[in-house]
Protein backbone atom coordinates (compact mmCIF):
# COMPACT_ATOMS: atom_id res chain seq x y z
CA UNK A 1 0.00 0.00 0.00
CA UNK A 2 1.43 3.40 -1.01
CA UNK A 3 2.11 6.04 1.64
CA UNK A 4 -0.23 9.08 1.75
CA UNK A 5 1.25 12.18 0.12
CA UNK A 6 0.83 15.52 1.89
CA UNK A 7 1.48 18.83 0.15
CA UNK A 8 2.74 21.58 2.50
CA UNK A 9 2.09 25.05 1.01
CA UNK A 10 3.96 27.76 2.95
CA UNK A 11 6.33 30.58 2.00
CA UNK A 12 8.60 29.84 4.99
CA UNK A 13 11.31 27.21 4.33
CA UNK A 14 11.59 26.68 8.09
CA UNK A 15 7.89 25.89 8.43
CA UNK A 16 8.02 23.47 5.49
CA UNK A 17 11.11 21.77 6.92
CA UNK A 18 9.53 21.48 10.37
CA UNK A 19 6.36 19.96 8.88
CA UNK A 20 8.43 17.53 6.80
CA UNK A 21 10.32 16.25 9.87
CA UNK A 22 7.09 15.62 11.77
CA UNK A 23 5.09 14.10 8.92
CA UNK A 24 7.83 11.90 7.45
CA UNK A 25 8.43 10.48 10.93
CA UNK A 26 4.75 9.43 10.85
CA UNK A 27 5.18 7.61 7.54
CA UNK A 28 3.84 10.30 5.19
CA UNK A 29 5.44 11.45 1.95
CA UNK A 30 5.86 15.24 2.01
CA UNK A 31 5.76 17.54 -1.02
CA UNK A 32 6.57 21.24 -0.66
CA UNK A 33 5.39 24.41 -2.42
CA UNK A 34 6.40 27.96 -1.46
CA UNK A 35 3.16 29.53 -2.73
CA UNK A 36 -0.21 28.65 -4.20
CA UNK A 37 1.04 28.99 -7.79
CA UNK A 38 3.63 26.23 -7.27
CA UNK A 39 0.99 24.24 -5.41
CA UNK A 40 -1.28 24.23 -8.47
CA UNK A 41 1.56 22.94 -10.63
CA UNK A 42 2.41 20.18 -8.14
CA UNK A 43 -1.21 19.04 -7.95
CA UNK A 44 -1.23 18.58 -11.72
CA UNK A 45 1.85 16.35 -11.58
CA UNK A 46 1.33 14.41 -8.33
CA UNK A 47 -1.33 12.39 -6.57
CA UNK A 48 -1.87 14.36 -3.35
CA UNK A 49 -3.96 12.98 -0.47
CA UNK A 50 -4.07 16.07 1.78
CA UNK A 51 -2.96 19.74 1.70
CA UNK A 52 -1.57 21.78 4.58
CA UNK A 53 -2.23 25.33 3.39
CA UNK A 54 -0.76 28.53 4.82
CA UNK A 55 -3.30 31.32 4.35
CA UNK A 56 -0.85 34.25 4.02
CA UNK A 57 1.97 34.72 1.52
CA UNK A 58 3.55 37.79 -0.12
CA UNK A 59 0.41 39.96 -0.31
CA UNK A 60 0.21 40.54 3.46
CA UNK A 61 0.49 38.63 6.72
CA UNK A 62 -3.02 38.75 8.16
CA UNK A 63 -5.86 38.82 5.62
CA UNK A 64 -5.54 35.27 4.33
CA UNK A 65 -6.70 36.49 0.92
CA UNK A 66 -4.19 34.40 -1.03
CA UNK A 67 -5.15 31.26 0.83
CA UNK A 68 -8.84 31.96 0.17
CA UNK A 69 -8.09 32.43 -3.54
CA UNK A 70 -6.39 29.05 -3.63
CA UNK A 71 -9.36 27.40 -1.88
CA UNK A 72 -11.72 29.03 -4.40
CA UNK A 73 -9.60 27.71 -7.28
CA UNK A 74 -9.45 24.25 -5.72
CA UNK A 75 -13.23 24.08 -5.25
CA UNK A 76 -13.73 24.74 -8.98
CA UNK A 77 -11.05 22.31 -10.12
CA UNK A 78 -11.14 18.55 -10.72
CA UNK A 79 -9.36 17.81 -7.43
CA UNK A 80 -11.19 16.43 -4.41
CA UNK A 81 -8.53 16.78 -1.70
CA UNK A 82 -8.99 17.60 2.01
CA UNK A 83 -7.34 20.87 3.06
CA UNK A 84 -6.18 21.90 6.53
CA UNK A 85 -5.74 25.67 6.65
CA UNK A 86 -3.07 27.18 8.92
CA UNK A 87 -1.99 30.69 9.91
CA UNK A 88 0.17 32.41 12.46
CA UNK A 89 -2.66 34.79 13.35
CA UNK A 90 -5.72 33.74 15.33
CA UNK A 91 -8.62 34.97 13.22
CA UNK A 92 -12.11 33.49 13.65
CA UNK A 93 -13.52 35.15 10.52
CA UNK A 94 -10.67 33.81 8.39
CA UNK A 95 -11.19 30.31 9.75
CA UNK A 96 -14.93 30.50 8.99
CA UNK A 97 -14.30 31.76 5.44
CA UNK A 98 -11.73 29.03 4.82
CA UNK A 99 -14.18 26.35 6.00
CA UNK A 100 -16.92 27.79 3.76
CA UNK A 101 -14.61 27.48 0.77
CA UNK A 102 -13.88 23.83 1.48
CA UNK A 103 -11.17 23.65 4.15
CA UNK A 104 -11.77 20.68 6.45
CA UNK A 105 -10.06 22.07 9.55
CA UNK A 106 -7.95 24.97 10.81
CA UNK A 107 -4.75 25.09 12.93
CA UNK A 108 -2.68 27.94 14.31
CA UNK A 109 1.11 28.22 14.03
CA UNK A 110 3.10 27.21 15.93
CA UNK A 111 1.04 24.04 15.99
CA UNK A 112 0.85 21.30 18.57
CA UNK A 113 2.52 18.30 16.91
CA UNK A 114 0.20 15.73 18.44
CA UNK A 115 -2.93 17.69 17.50
CA UNK A 116 -1.68 18.27 13.94
CA UNK A 117 -1.06 14.54 13.41
CA UNK A 118 -4.44 13.72 14.93
CA UNK A 119 -6.25 16.13 12.55
CA UNK A 120 -4.37 14.78 9.52
CA UNK A 121 -5.22 11.16 10.35
CA UNK A 122 -8.83 12.11 10.95
CA UNK A 123 -9.20 13.95 7.63
CA UNK A 124 -7.47 11.20 5.65
CA UNK A 125 -9.80 8.64 7.21
CA UNK A 126 -12.88 10.74 6.41
CA UNK A 127 -11.73 11.25 2.81
CA UNK A 128 -11.17 7.52 2.43
CA UNK A 129 -14.63 6.75 3.81
CA UNK A 130 -16.26 9.20 1.40
CA UNK A 131 -14.58 7.54 -1.58
CA UNK A 132 -15.45 4.10 -0.27
CA UNK A 133 -19.10 5.06 0.24
CA UNK A 134 -19.33 6.36 -3.30
CA UNK A 135 -17.79 3.14 -4.60
CA UNK A 136 -20.22 1.00 -2.60
CA UNK A 137 -23.17 2.97 -3.99
CA UNK A 138 -22.08 2.14 -7.54
CA UNK A 139 -21.07 -1.49 -7.11
CA UNK A 140 -23.38 -4.24 -8.33
CA UNK A 141 -24.36 -7.25 -6.22
CA UNK A 142 -21.67 -9.91 -6.79
CA UNK A 143 -22.63 -13.06 -8.70
CA UNK A 144 -23.31 -16.00 -6.39
CA UNK A 145 -20.72 -18.73 -6.61
CA UNK A 146 -21.75 -22.28 -7.52
CA UNK A 147 -21.14 -24.33 -4.40
CA UNK A 148 -20.88 -27.88 -5.76
CA UNK A 149 -18.14 -30.04 -7.21
CA UNK A 150 -17.90 -30.35 -10.97
CA UNK A 151 -17.88 -34.00 -12.06
CA UNK A 152 -17.30 -33.94 -15.82
CA UNK A 153 -13.81 -34.49 -17.18
CA UNK A 154 -14.17 -31.39 -19.37
CA UNK A 155 -14.81 -29.12 -16.35
CA UNK A 156 -12.19 -30.78 -14.18
CA UNK A 157 -9.63 -30.06 -16.89
CA UNK A 158 -10.76 -26.44 -17.17
CA UNK A 159 -10.72 -25.90 -13.41
CA UNK A 160 -7.21 -27.33 -13.20
CA UNK A 161 -6.12 -24.78 -15.80
CA UNK A 162 -7.87 -21.99 -13.91
CA UNK A 163 -6.30 -23.00 -10.60
CA UNK A 164 -2.83 -22.93 -12.17
CA UNK A 165 -3.17 -19.32 -13.42
CA UNK A 166 -5.55 -17.73 -10.89
CA UNK A 167 -2.77 -16.54 -8.59
CA UNK A 168 -1.01 -14.69 -11.40
CA UNK A 169 -2.00 -11.28 -12.75
CA UNK A 170 -2.24 -12.57 -16.32
CA UNK A 171 -5.18 -11.32 -18.40
CA UNK A 172 -7.65 -14.13 -19.08
CA UNK A 173 -10.16 -14.41 -21.92
CA UNK A 174 -13.03 -16.85 -21.32
CA UNK A 175 -14.83 -18.03 -24.44
CA UNK A 176 -17.84 -20.29 -24.91
CA UNK A 177 -21.55 -20.30 -25.67
CA UNK A 178 -24.10 -18.11 -23.90
CA UNK A 179 -25.02 -19.24 -20.40
CA UNK A 180 -22.11 -21.60 -19.81
CA UNK A 181 -21.13 -19.92 -16.53
CA UNK A 182 -18.27 -17.67 -17.60
CA UNK A 183 -19.15 -15.02 -15.01
CA UNK A 184 -19.08 -17.60 -12.20
CA UNK A 185 -15.67 -18.79 -13.32
CA UNK A 186 -14.39 -15.21 -13.46
CA UNK A 187 -15.49 -14.82 -9.84
CA UNK A 188 -13.70 -18.07 -8.95
CA UNK A 189 -10.48 -16.79 -10.55
CA UNK A 190 -10.73 -13.60 -8.51
CA UNK A 191 -11.35 -15.48 -5.26
CA UNK A 192 -8.24 -17.61 -5.81
CA UNK A 193 -6.01 -14.66 -6.76
CA UNK A 194 -3.82 -12.41 -4.64
CA UNK A 195 -6.47 -9.71 -5.17
CA UNK A 196 -9.25 -11.68 -3.45
CA UNK A 197 -9.48 -9.22 -0.54
CA UNK A 198 -10.23 -6.36 -2.97
CA UNK A 199 -13.28 -5.74 -5.13
CA UNK A 200 -14.58 -7.78 -8.07
CA UNK A 201 -16.30 -5.47 -10.55
CA UNK A 202 -18.32 -6.87 -13.44
CA UNK A 203 -19.46 -4.83 -16.42
CA UNK A 204 -21.50 -5.96 -19.42
CA UNK A 205 -19.71 -4.28 -22.29
CA UNK A 206 -22.60 -4.97 -24.66
CA UNK A 207 -25.00 -3.00 -22.45
CA UNK A 208 -22.95 0.23 -22.41
CA UNK A 209 -24.02 2.77 -25.00
CA UNK A 210 -21.28 4.30 -27.10
CA UNK A 211 -22.07 7.76 -25.74
CA UNK A 212 -21.61 6.66 -22.12
CA UNK A 213 -18.59 4.38 -22.58
CA UNK A 214 -15.98 6.76 -21.15
CA UNK A 215 -18.21 7.81 -18.27
CA UNK A 216 -18.92 4.18 -17.29
CA UNK A 217 -15.35 2.94 -17.64
CA UNK A 218 -13.31 5.97 -16.54
CA UNK A 219 -15.82 8.04 -14.54
CA UNK A 220 -16.79 11.67 -14.92
CA UNK A 221 -16.66 14.94 -13.02
CA UNK A 222 -19.73 16.96 -12.15
CA UNK A 223 -20.59 19.19 -15.11
CA UNK A 224 -18.48 17.21 -17.61
CA UNK A 225 -21.59 16.96 -19.81
CA UNK A 226 -25.24 18.01 -19.67
CA UNK A 227 -26.56 15.23 -17.40
CA UNK A 228 -23.45 14.96 -15.20
CA UNK A 229 -25.07 16.29 -12.02
CA UNK A 230 -22.53 14.69 -9.66
CA UNK A 231 -19.14 13.00 -9.75
CA UNK A 232 -19.16 9.35 -10.84
CA UNK A 233 -16.42 6.81 -10.20
CA UNK A 234 -15.58 4.69 -13.25
CA UNK A 235 -15.22 0.91 -13.33
CA UNK A 236 -11.43 1.02 -13.48
CA UNK A 237 -11.35 3.04 -10.24
CA UNK A 238 -13.94 0.78 -8.59
CA UNK A 239 -11.77 -2.24 -9.45
CA UNK A 240 -8.53 -0.67 -8.23
CA UNK A 241 -6.33 -3.36 -6.61
CA UNK A 242 -9.03 -5.91 -7.51
CA UNK A 243 -10.43 -7.59 -10.61
CA UNK A 244 -12.32 -6.01 -13.52
CA UNK A 245 -14.49 -8.49 -15.44
CA UNK A 246 -15.36 -7.30 -18.96
CA UNK A 247 -18.27 -9.49 -20.05
CA UNK A 248 -19.40 -9.62 -23.70
CA UNK A 249 -16.13 -7.95 -24.72
CA UNK A 250 -16.75 -8.63 -28.42
CA UNK A 251 -19.66 -6.16 -28.31
CA UNK A 252 -17.55 -3.13 -27.40
CA UNK A 253 -18.06 -0.34 -29.98
CA UNK A 254 -15.19 -0.24 -32.45
CA UNK A 255 -14.71 3.49 -31.85
CA UNK A 256 -14.04 2.80 -28.15
CA UNK A 257 -11.66 -0.12 -28.56
CA UNK A 258 -8.63 2.17 -28.91
CA UNK A 259 -9.49 3.87 -25.59
CA UNK A 260 -9.69 0.56 -23.78
CA UNK A 261 -6.46 -0.62 -25.43
CA UNK A 262 -4.63 2.50 -24.24
CA UNK A 263 -5.54 1.76 -20.61
CA UNK A 264 -4.49 -1.87 -20.92
CA UNK A 265 -1.15 -0.91 -22.50
CA UNK A 266 -0.16 2.11 -20.40
CA UNK A 267 -2.24 1.68 -17.27
CA UNK A 268 -3.29 5.33 -17.58
CA UNK A 269 -6.62 7.08 -18.22
CA UNK A 270 -8.39 10.38 -17.58
CA UNK A 271 -11.70 10.89 -15.86
CA UNK A 272 -14.14 12.58 -18.24
CA UNK A 273 -14.00 16.32 -17.57
CA UNK A 274 -10.58 16.13 -15.92
CA UNK A 275 -7.07 16.54 -17.28
CA UNK A 276 -5.41 14.69 -14.41
CA UNK A 277 -3.99 11.28 -15.37
CA UNK A 278 -5.17 8.35 -13.25
CA UNK A 279 -3.42 5.01 -12.92
CA UNK A 280 -5.29 1.73 -13.29
CA UNK A 281 -4.36 -1.25 -11.15
CA UNK A 282 -6.74 -4.14 -11.74
CA UNK A 283 -6.54 -7.67 -13.06
CA UNK A 284 -8.49 -7.98 -16.33
CA UNK A 285 -10.72 -10.96 -17.06
CA UNK A 286 -12.91 -10.79 -20.16
CA UNK A 287 -15.48 -13.09 -21.72
CA UNK A 288 -17.29 -13.52 -25.01
CA UNK A 289 -19.54 -15.93 -26.86
CA UNK A 290 -18.58 -14.29 -30.16
CA UNK A 291 -16.21 -15.51 -32.81
CA UNK A 292 -13.29 -13.14 -32.20
CA UNK A 293 -11.24 -14.53 -35.08
CA UNK A 294 -14.06 -13.78 -37.52
CA UNK A 295 -14.60 -10.31 -36.05
CA UNK A 296 -10.90 -9.54 -36.47
CA UNK A 297 -11.02 -10.80 -40.04
CA UNK A 298 -14.04 -8.58 -40.73
CA UNK A 299 -12.27 -5.56 -39.24
CA UNK A 300 -14.81 -5.28 -36.41
CA UNK A 301 -12.40 -6.06 -33.56
CA UNK A 302 -8.82 -4.85 -33.11
CA UNK A 303 -6.26 -7.63 -33.21
CA UNK A 304 -3.92 -5.76 -30.85
CA UNK A 305 -6.73 -5.46 -28.29
CA UNK A 306 -7.40 -9.18 -28.61
CA UNK A 307 -3.74 -9.96 -27.85
CA UNK A 308 -3.89 -7.70 -24.78
CA UNK A 309 -6.94 -9.54 -23.47
CA UNK A 310 -5.90 -13.14 -24.11
CA UNK A 311 -2.60 -13.70 -22.37
CA UNK A 312 -4.43 -16.91 -21.48
CA UNK A 313 -7.54 -18.00 -23.40
CA UNK A 314 -9.80 -20.65 -21.88
CA UNK A 315 -12.89 -22.16 -23.50
CA UNK A 316 -15.82 -22.99 -21.23
CA UNK A 317 -17.54 -26.14 -22.59
CA UNK A 318 -21.27 -26.17 -23.30
CA UNK A 319 -23.56 -28.12 -20.99
CA UNK A 320 -24.15 -30.80 -23.65
CA UNK A 321 -20.42 -31.55 -23.40
CA UNK A 322 -20.70 -32.03 -19.61
CA UNK A 323 -23.14 -34.91 -19.20
CA UNK A 324 -21.98 -35.69 -15.67
CA UNK A 325 -22.57 -32.10 -14.52
CA UNK A 326 -26.23 -31.93 -15.52
CA UNK A 327 -27.84 -33.69 -12.54
CA UNK A 328 -25.60 -32.06 -9.89
CA UNK A 329 -26.37 -28.68 -11.46
CA UNK A 330 -30.09 -29.37 -11.44
CA UNK A 331 -30.00 -30.38 -7.77
CA UNK A 332 -27.97 -27.28 -6.96
CA UNK A 333 -30.54 -24.96 -8.55
CA UNK A 334 -33.45 -26.82 -6.97
CA UNK A 335 -31.86 -26.31 -3.56
CA UNK A 336 -31.02 -22.67 -4.35
CA UNK A 337 -34.49 -21.73 -5.58
CA UNK A 338 -36.18 -24.02 -3.05
CA UNK A 339 -34.58 -22.03 -0.24
CA UNK A 340 -35.63 -18.77 -1.90
CA UNK A 341 -39.28 -19.83 -2.25
CA UNK A 342 -39.44 -21.97 0.92
CA UNK A 343 -39.76 -25.25 -1.00
CA UNK A 344 -36.70 -27.02 0.39
CA UNK A 345 -38.22 -30.53 0.38
CA UNK A 346 -38.10 -30.97 -3.43
CA UNK A 347 -36.21 -33.77 -5.23
CA UNK A 348 -36.05 -35.33 -8.72
CA UNK A 349 -37.69 -38.52 -9.94
CA UNK A 350 -35.72 -40.99 -12.14
CA UNK A 351 -37.86 -39.88 -15.10
CA UNK A 352 -36.94 -36.25 -14.53
CA UNK A 353 -33.24 -37.15 -14.32
CA UNK A 354 -33.43 -39.03 -17.62
CA UNK A 355 -35.19 -36.08 -19.27
CA UNK A 356 -32.52 -33.70 -18.01
CA UNK A 357 -29.70 -35.89 -19.33
CA UNK A 358 -31.20 -36.26 -22.80
CA UNK A 359 -32.22 -32.62 -23.29
CA UNK A 360 -30.03 -30.56 -25.65
CA UNK A 361 -29.68 -27.45 -23.37
CA UNK A 362 -29.32 -24.65 -25.94
CA UNK A 363 -29.22 -22.07 -23.12
CA UNK A 364 -26.73 -24.03 -21.02
CA UNK A 365 -26.41 -23.33 -17.26
CA UNK A 366 -28.45 -20.12 -17.39
CA UNK A 367 -31.35 -21.96 -19.03
CA UNK A 368 -31.19 -24.70 -16.41
CA UNK A 369 -31.38 -22.17 -13.59
CA UNK A 370 -34.51 -20.61 -15.12
CA UNK A 371 -36.16 -23.99 -15.75
CA UNK A 372 -35.45 -25.23 -12.23
CA UNK A 373 -36.79 -22.00 -10.73
CA UNK A 374 -40.01 -22.38 -12.69
CA UNK A 375 -40.30 -26.04 -11.70
CA UNK A 376 -39.86 -25.15 -8.02
CA UNK A 377 -42.52 -22.44 -8.21
CA UNK A 378 -45.10 -24.61 -10.00
CA UNK A 379 -44.41 -27.98 -8.33
CA UNK A 380 -47.51 -29.70 -6.95
CA UNK A 381 -45.59 -32.47 -5.17
CA UNK A 382 -42.30 -32.85 -3.34
CA UNK A 383 -40.94 -35.03 -6.18
CA UNK A 384 -40.32 -33.22 -9.46
CA UNK A 385 -41.23 -35.38 -12.43
CA UNK A 386 -40.52 -34.98 -16.13
CA UNK A 387 -43.83 -33.15 -16.59
CA UNK A 388 -42.77 -30.53 -14.00
CA UNK A 389 -39.69 -29.60 -16.02
CA UNK A 390 -41.66 -28.59 -19.14
CA UNK A 391 -38.81 -29.63 -21.42
CA UNK A 392 -40.99 -31.06 -24.21
CA UNK A 393 -42.05 -27.64 -25.50
CA UNK A 394 -38.43 -26.58 -25.83
CA UNK A 395 -37.08 -29.54 -27.77
CA UNK A 396 -35.74 -28.84 -31.26
CA UNK A 397 -37.62 -29.77 -34.39
CA UNK A 398 -37.46 -33.41 -35.56
CA UNK A 399 -36.21 -32.18 -38.90
CA UNK A 400 -32.60 -33.23 -39.63
CA UNK A 401 -30.33 -31.68 -42.26
CA UNK A 402 -29.77 -33.89 -45.30
CA UNK A 403 -26.61 -36.01 -45.22
CA UNK A 404 -25.53 -39.53 -46.13
CA UNK A 405 -26.17 -42.40 -43.73
CA UNK A 406 -22.42 -42.75 -43.19
CA UNK A 407 -22.14 -39.04 -42.38
CA UNK A 408 -25.01 -39.31 -39.90
CA UNK A 409 -23.48 -42.39 -38.27
CA UNK A 410 -20.08 -40.70 -38.05
CA UNK A 411 -21.66 -37.62 -36.42
CA UNK A 412 -23.68 -39.67 -33.90
CA UNK A 413 -20.61 -41.65 -32.83
CA UNK A 414 -18.60 -38.46 -32.27
CA UNK A 415 -21.45 -36.93 -30.27
CA UNK A 416 -21.80 -40.06 -28.13
CA UNK A 417 -18.08 -40.01 -27.39
CA UNK A 418 -18.29 -36.37 -26.28
CA UNK A 419 -21.24 -37.13 -23.97
CA UNK A 420 -19.45 -40.13 -22.43
CA UNK A 421 -16.04 -38.45 -22.13
CA UNK A 422 -14.54 -40.85 -24.73
CA UNK A 423 -15.76 -43.97 -22.96
CA UNK A 424 -16.19 -46.24 -26.01
CA UNK A 425 -18.29 -49.03 -24.35
CA UNK A 426 -20.69 -46.46 -22.87
CA UNK A 427 -20.94 -44.68 -26.23
CA UNK A 428 -21.82 -48.04 -27.83
CA UNK A 429 -24.56 -48.66 -25.27
CA UNK A 430 -25.95 -45.16 -25.83
CA UNK A 431 -26.15 -45.89 -29.59
CA UNK A 432 -27.48 -49.45 -29.17
CA UNK A 433 -24.28 -51.01 -30.49
CA UNK A 434 -22.24 -53.90 -29.13
CA UNK A 435 -18.66 -53.32 -28.03
CA UNK A 436 -17.27 -54.96 -31.16
CA UNK A 437 -19.67 -52.99 -33.40
CA UNK A 438 -18.69 -49.61 -31.98
CA UNK A 439 -14.96 -50.39 -32.34
CA UNK A 440 -15.46 -51.47 -35.97
CA UNK A 441 -17.13 -48.16 -36.72
CA UNK A 442 -14.35 -46.19 -35.00
CA UNK A 443 -11.89 -47.90 -37.33
CA UNK A 444 -14.15 -47.37 -40.35
CA UNK A 445 -14.39 -43.60 -39.82
CA UNK A 446 -10.84 -43.11 -38.52
CA UNK A 447 -12.05 -41.78 -35.17
CA UNK A 448 -9.31 -41.72 -32.54
CA UNK A 449 -9.87 -41.75 -28.78
CA UNK A 450 -7.28 -41.43 -25.98
CA UNK A 451 -7.26 -45.20 -25.34
CA UNK A 452 -6.77 -46.13 -28.99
Amino acid sequence: MSKPQILVVDDSPEIRLSAAFILEDQGFVVLEAENHHYAQTMLADNSVDLILLDMNFSLDTTSGEEGLRFLTWLSKSDFVIPVIAMTGWSNVDLAVNAMRLGACDFVEKPWNNQRLIQIIHQQLKLAGLQVQNQKLKQQLEPVAELDFTWRSAAMEKLLAQIDSVAATDASILLTGDNGTGKSHLAKRIHQQSDRASSTFISVNMGAISEALFESEMFGHKKGAFTDAKENRIGRFELAKDGTLFLDEIANIPQSQQAKLLRVLESGEYEVLGSSQTQHANSRIISATNGNIAQLIGDGAFREDLYFRLNTIELRVPSLKERLHDIVPLAKHFIALHGKKYKREELSLTPGAIQALETYHWPGNVREMSHLMERAVLLAQNSRLGQEDLHLSNLKPSNYLPMMTVDQAEHKLIEQALVLTNNNVPKAGIMLGLTKSSIYRRLEKYGIRTPDL
